[in-house]
């Protein structure tokens, strides 16, 4: 915040800086009744009332004093809303000033333009209740006090006092303040929270009191979501815990914050539970060069940064659709256009991100894009300006364009209405997370032709592998660095970082699985700006997994078992001690252990000492009428173990056993020192035991927090590798998934051809050919036997016709589709394919008018193809669905014709559909175009649809038959008819000339559809669980073997299959390879009893297996057999087999309701072989 001698310039639309030469104005000291409305507040302020170059209005504030108040940033306070409301907020800035005088001014010339901030969302306050609230809000300072008010004192030393000062490190972030056993929000922030959390405000409505709302500490976390869903920043103030003195306040101090996207973890070292993280959510900065666009993300978790440069319009504006972002930021270099006007978006030209932003919340900014988005990004986030962002930009040299808006909703891969999602059909249902976010990322940016080659050579290595493959535990990458810069990771995401590493390491060390590794090296590198080489990667990982290892306590280990007593609840001391115990290994902190075992030791002799001799006395006397009542209890909220009892004391003492204890007793008291209740007592043994305990236990808890703490700190060094090792296991996990589901819909990789060839430094052009062999709509199952197949070979522009319904679009969105996966590596619905990487891929289907606007149908189509024509290059896919479909048929016709000339010119390939039949009598000057129709033919006399791709033209639309299927009242459709009739026959009679079509059309009346689009209707433990493993295995292998050469010689197979048993550890599973197969297991559980199954889906059968309790553990022995016949067979031999062999099976019984496998294998044949 600066104070300047210029004038600050505040536009309807944000922040306007000018010089002053900029501006012709009128100065006065005092309100107009022109200008009354447009200011927030009055004196001890002036104001002038400016016009701009460009014919905008703007008003300069300038205080009493003769300064200006501003940002170096010029940041957008108000929108044209904001001050066309009639409603008035607050009792506005001078009468509070006035109030305030005597304690003096607490808002700073530099807090002024928060404190407008503010009024703003407070003028945007909608319930009731909140809007009271504002009603007894200043703006004085930057929390919204009035001091006159109940409460409101800012004196030195108060509690207010202590949050303004927060407030004021962060003053754009709602102030939550630990106040016992809540979290407290004054003026502004109190209202925000009854606005957007739902909390009622303390005290109710009273009005003689300052705005104050809260939340109990249980409920600190589903406040801070409210708050951040909405938008808000959260600043967390904490108490230091510990005793003090009588009347002294409690130390403070900012525990941490919480974003959007970035959620407050302050505490979480000390619980045994996981929190859950959101996507992170960048700032956003858009600029604009000679080169085009370029979109600058900051990551504040990650403190990384990229700016892509040289983007279209449409490829901005698609990443902005996608993005869930914190703050917008629009550089001043957008504000002038082509036009040279500074009225953004009037002349086509950034109209579209115009619309994008427009009715958003962004600010506007100058300087170097770069350097001052990175300054802001500190100022927001409260970041040290020594603080360093990691660059981890991927140049789009060599990569394929992003995907354009249009292109991304047409094909699924940003979700749509209506339009079946490709994301979807690309990995198995439920299959989200990190990985649905990877593959969503790659098709929206596809990677060089370096990068996808190798990402496909992994997907075809995952198709061969018959090893077993890990779970792939996934870690959001920002979950990682913010957990382990604040320190906060517990035990339990540890565990889950040693996963990581473990999963890595098995890679690693398994011959197939290894070689997908290395070539997921690149994929990761790309993904996460950090290159690391595989011997490193593997060296780091053992390292870290080891460090982890020989400090966090993994399961198994017997030597943290909860303390137990006869005497005492065990309740008690699960309380105590489950909040630190097995969390690490007790090596690490013997001396605490033992102490709070002694401590735990000497507890229960005291309680047995003080209380059990009154107990056995309340024993002996009791009776069923109301007799004396004793016990040993719990006292849950005071943490404490009591005598709790009723009518024990003796009415005559008589030295009886017992009486000393009871002459013992006091009553219980609180931390307070209050009574607790007359039924609870204690001797001051138990309560100097029970001290000493508690104190045990706060030290060996301290004790483990500083251990987990310090192992954050030793592993901060390795955030680069394990965020590497996070990624690049989303990425394996997301490509075996991907291969699991291409296989069961029968699709296929491709073959990628670069579009040029480097020998000996020259590059050369290779042929830009698009084959699809048996291509179908990718949202289509062949399984199920719905989908017809086309041949797509392509090697020019295809000019496509066809009858409504015929499946000109869908063919369009299946080659898009096909084309996009293929670019990027992936499988593609496909018999086979070869695919040319593309440097675009641009699909332009059905447009829609914007009223807001201001713009047709015809418009909007029009800008969108203006966009895919100007970005065309011979090296690019291009798709128009129905184009010029927006205006009257000649001048679209010719418009159509004219764009068709433009791309045949080009030399990129495409296809551009069209029910413009005219286009073929225009005179156009076509090289690289050929024509195309969906087939129909005759049925009965009806014309229909085939869904086939055929050379040639077709002329018939079916639009009568839609029409009727589509319920059009019969009487419509035939008076349409007769109108078509008398048409064409009024243009025959008028004709001079015949029509021809092109020679190389052919009508296709004998082959077509009226149907929708191409619709035709780990390792084993040793010992003795070890040694099963392997009898198991044996023996099975030679049953089986057996009876494969059994059958093969009664020819009921053609082939005798290699027999391979796999085996899958406990948190392992089957490869991709077994998709669709059927294969025939043996689970072996811990029990040592067995469980015999085949299945065609054994990725699905082991997952309800390992679904039941104990399951999770169980080892899994399979073999791949030819065909579903021969597994029910082996399946029922080897239960009658295992069975006879002493093998204990649960599902025994099953071998007895077969009518075909029964014949036994004799023991004589297996043992010789």
């Amino acid at each position: 915040m600066l104070r300047m001698s210029r004038w600050m310039a505040y536009r309807m639309d944000g922040v306007q800086f000018s010089r002053p030469s900029s501006f012709s104005a009128s100065i006065c000291d005092g309100p107009s009744p022109s200008a009354a409305s447009l200011s927030p507040f009055r004196a001890p302020f002036s104001y002038a009332v400016c016009t701009c170059q460009d014919g905008g209005t703007a008003v300069r504030l300038r205080a009493a004093g003769g300064g200006v108040t501003t940002s170096s940033g010029g940041s957008r306070l108000f929108n044209r809303r904001s001050w066309s409301k009639s409603r008035k907020v607050s009792r506005g800035i001078s009468m509070a000033y006035r109030k305030v005088h005597k304690q003096g001014d607490l808002c700073s010339e530099g807090m002024l333009l928060h404190v407008l901030w503010w009024k703003e969302k407070m003028e945007r306050c909608r319930k009731p209740s909140s809007m009271q609230l504002t009603q007894r809000l200043v703006y004085s300072n930057i929390l919204g006090l009035d001091p006159t008010l109940r409460n409101g004192s800012m004196k030195d030393g108060n509690l207010n006092m202590e949050m303004l000062q927060f407030k004021s490190k962060f003053p754009r972030e709602v102030l939550l303040c630990r106040v016992g056993d809540f979290y407290e929000a004054v003026g502004f922030d109190a209202c925000i929270l009854v606005e957007h959390a739902g909390l009622n405000p303390f005290g109710g409505l009273r009005s003689d009191s300052i705005p104050k709302a809260g939340c109990p500490v249980m409920n600190l976390r589903q406040t801070l979501d409210d708050l951040t869903r909405c938008g808000y920043s959260v600043c967390i103030v904490e108490e230091i815990q510990g005793p003090t003195q009588a009347r002294a306040r409690k130390g403070r101090f900012i525990s941490g914050h919480a974003h959007p996207g970035s959620p407050y973890v302050f505490g979480l070292a000390e619980v045994d539970h996981d929190v859950e993280f959101p996507d992170p959510m960048p700032v956003v900065g858009v600029s604009r060069s000679a080169k085009g666009y370029c979109l600058i993300s900051v990551l504040e978790t990650m403190k990384t940064y990229s700016a892509e440069e040289g983007l279209t319009e449409e490829a901005v504006v698609t990443k902005l659709r996608i993005c869930h972002y914190h703050h917008l930021y629009l550089h001043s270099s957008l504000r002038n256009n082509s036009s040279g006007t500074s009225r953004w978006g009037e002349f086509g030209e950034g109209g579209l991100l115009w619309g994008e932003c427009n009715g958003k919340s962004f600010e506007w900014f100058d300087g170097k894009p770069i350097e001052e988005l990175l300054c802001k990004v500190k100022e927001i986030y409260g970041f040290d300006e020594k603080t360093v962002f990691r660059n981890v930009t991927v140049s789009l040299e060599g990569r394929p364009q992003p995907l354009y808006l249009g292109t991304a909703t047409q094909i699924g891969v940003i979700p749509t209405e209506g339009i079946p999602s490709l994301l979807n059909m690309v990995l198995p249902p439920n299959f989200g997370g990190l990985p649905s976010l990877y593959i969503r990322d790659l098709l929206l940016n596809p990677p060089s032709f370096d990068v996808a080659s190798a990402v496909q050579e992994a997907c075809r290595l995952m198709g061969s592998i018959t090893c077993s493959i890990p779970e792939f535990t996934c870690i959001s990458a920002a979950k990682l660095v913010k957990l382990l810069e604040s320190k906060e990771v517990n035990h339990v995401e540890f565990c889950r970082i040693k996963n990581v590493l473990d999963d890595v390491l098995f890679m690693s060390r398994n011959t197939e699985l290894s070689a997908i590794l290395n070539k997921l090296l690149e994929p990761a590198s790309v993904a996460t700006g950090l290159k690391v080489e595989a011997d490193i990667l593997v060296n780091e990982c053992s390292f870290i997994s080891q460090r982890i290892a020989e400090v966090i306590s993994l399961a198994g280990e017997s030597d943290q078992a909860i303390t137990s007593s006869e005497y005492i609840p065990n309740e008690f001391f699960n309380d105590m001690e489950s909040s630190w115990k097995g969390r690490v290994k007790r090596v690490h902190a013997e001396e605490e252990f033992s102490n709070v075992d002694i401590a735990a030791e000497a507890l229960s002799t005291a309680v047995v000492e003080d209380f059990l001799p009154i107990i056995s006395r309340v024993k002996s006397v009791m009776s069923s009428s109301g007799g004396p009542k004793g016990e040993i209890c719990y006292a849950k909220e005071h943490e404490a173990v009591w005598f709790k009892g009723k009518r024990f004391t003796p009415n005559v003492w008589a030295n009886t056993p017992g009486e000393q204890q009871i002459k013992q007793l006091k009553p219980a008291i609180d931390s307070k020192g209050r009574k607790v209740g007359e039924e609870w007592f204690t001797t001051i043994k138990v309560e100097n035991a029970l001290t000493r305990y508690h104190e045990a236990c706060d030290n060996a808890k301290s004790k483990i927090i500083e251990l987990l703490r310090g192992l954050s700190s030793e592993l901060q060094d390795k955030i680069n590798i394990l965020v590497f090792c996070s990624m690049l296991l989303i990425i394996t996990k997301a490509l075996f998934g991907h291969v699991s589901e291409g296989r069961r819909r029968g699709w296929v990789l491709p073959t990628i051809s670069p579009l040029c060839k480097v020998e000996k430094g020259y590059a050369t052009e290779i042929s830009n050919e698009l084959k699809l062999l048996g291509t179908f709509p990718y949202w289509l199952d062949t399984n199920q036997g719905n989908a017809i197949l086309n041949d797509v070979h392509m090697q020019s522009l295809f000019i496509l016709t066809g009858p409504n319904g015929g499946g000109k679009s869908s063919m369009l969105r299946s080659v898009c589709a096909a084309a996009l996966l293929g670019i990027c590596g992936l499988m593609v619905p496909a018999a086979s394919a070869v695919i040319p990487h593309f440097d675009s891929i641009m699909l332009h289907m059905k447009a829609y008018d914007s009223p807001a606007d201001g713009k047709s149908l015809f418009q909007i189509e029009m800008s969108e193809i203006r966009a895919l024509v100007s970005r065309a290059t011979a090296r690019s896919l291009v798709l128009i669905d129905e184009i010029c479909r927006g205006t009257e048929t000649a001048k679209g016709t010719c418009i159509a014709g004219s764009i068709v000339e433009r791309l045949d010119s080009v030399g990129c390939i495409g296809i551009i559909s069209t029910h413009l039949h005219g286009i073929f009598d225009l005179p156009l000057s076509l090289s690289n175009t050929d024509f195309k129709a969906m087939g129909t033919e005759v049925v009965d006399g009806c014309i229909q649809p085939i869904w086939k791709l055929m050379d040639g033209i077709c002329r018939e639309s079916l639009a009568f038959q839609t029409a009727r299927k589509e319920g059009m009242p019969d009487l419509i459709v035939r008076r349409a008819e007769e109108l078509y009739l008398t048409m064409s026959t009024n243009k025959k009679q008028t004709s001079s000339t015949t029509h021809h079509e092109p020679s190389i059309a052919n009508s296709t009346a004998n082959n077509s559809v009226d149907k929708p689009d191409f619709l035709r209707n780990g390792q084993f433990p040793s010992g003795a669980f070890g040694l099963l493993r392997k009898e198991v295995e044996s023996f099975v292998t030679t049953v089986c073997k057996n009876k494969l050469l059994d059958l093969y010689n009664k020819r009921s197979i053609s082939e005798v299959t290699e027999v391979v048993c796999v085996a899958i550890g406990a948190r392992e599973q089957p490869p991709p390879s077994t998709v669709g197969r059927s294969s025939i297991y043996i689970i072996i559980r811990r029990d040592n009893k067995l469980y015999v199954g085949q299945t065609d889906d054994l990725v699905g059968r082991l997952i309800a297996h390992r679904s039941k309790e104990g399951m999770q553990d169980a080892t899994i022995l399979y073999m791949v057999v030819p065909g579903k016949s021969i597994a029910c067979q082996l399946e029922t031999l080897l239960i009658n087999q295992l069975s006879l062999k002493g093998f204990k099976l649960i599902n025994k019984a099953d071998g007895k309701h077969r009518n075909f496998g029964i014949s036994l294998v004799s023991g004589d044949a297996i043992a010789a072989h």
